[in-house]
């Protein structure tokens, strides 16, 4: 990966600064513990009116992945960029229904972990146990499965589904999270697989448990706003990448 080239010279300033971004995004998964060997994406939206994107070349593994390594695709998944690494379409099917219906989303962040799929196998979901739990109540959908997500003829139930939340439930898949900014999607999903995690642990107790009343979950995305002073994922972002940089820097070539 050392032997790649940059392309730091080569796109505009504000595309390096999302292939960082999503670079460094794809490193706090692998770090958190939320990768799937080279398996799931997280895909970012360039600005303007093409339509391209940002996706990881499949076959690294998320701790290997830098800002010059991912790749530039149309809505399609057509490479756009040359690059000695393969895109995987099947894996873009879920990215790019989200992105042709949700212009107010930029990154797209899915995960196969194994809380979260162990609560979307769950008949009542995210149950609302816990502080974490009230935020992705707030916001929160589900999908039910249809198999591996490859087919064109899912996306419309999917858009569907998703609406206008930021969160969404794959059942007896994963979990999705979307937002504005890759730093509100890597934020959301800390949230969701700490919400799953909760649970479970909950669960295992034996004991019946104590759920939140409902007008709290009501009131909670003001309450969200109040906690990041406005900022959402920005709030925490540059600490996160502090963190990232006093381990490894070469997310950044």
């Amino acid at each position: 990966m050392n032997n790649m080239a940059s392309l730091k010279d080569k796109v505009s300033p504000e595309e390096w600064q999302l292939r960082t971004d999503l670079a460094a995004c794809y490193r706090l998964v692998a770090m958190y513990g939320w990768s799937d060997l080279i398996f799931t994406h997280i895909s970012a939206r360039i600005p303007g009116p093409e339509h391209h994107f940002l996706i990881n070349p499949y076959g690294l593994m998320f701790d290997e992945i830098t800002a010059s390594s991912l790749i530039k695709v149309d809505q399609d998944c057509n490479k756009l960029n040359d690059s000695p690494f393969p895109v995987n379409p099947a894996g873009f099917v879920i990215h790019s229904a989200v992105h042709a219906v949700r212009e107010d989303v930029q990154c797209v962040l899915h995960t196969h972990t194994r809380a979260g799929v162990a609560v979307s196998a769950q008949k009542n979901g995210v149950l609302p146990i816990s502080q974490q739990s009230t935020f992705v109540l707030a916001s929160l959908a589900y999908h039910d499965y249809e198999g591996v997500a490859f087919r064109d003829e899912e996306k419309p139930r999917l858009q569907a589904d998703l609406g206008q939340a930021d969160s969404l439930m794959l059942r007896n898949h994963g979990l999705l999270t979307c937002g504005k900014t890759i730093a509100d999607a890597f934020l959301s999903m800390y949230v969701f697989e700490s919400t799953c995690q909760i649970q479970i642990a909950a669960q295992s107790g034996g004991h019946e448990l104590t759920q939140v009343d409902p007008r709290i979950v009501q009131g909670v995305a003001q309450a969200m706003k109040v906690q990041t002073g406005g900022m959402g994922g920005q709030f925490a972002w540059p600490a996160l990448l502090r963190k990232l940089d006093r381990i490894d820097t070469s997310y950044r070539e």
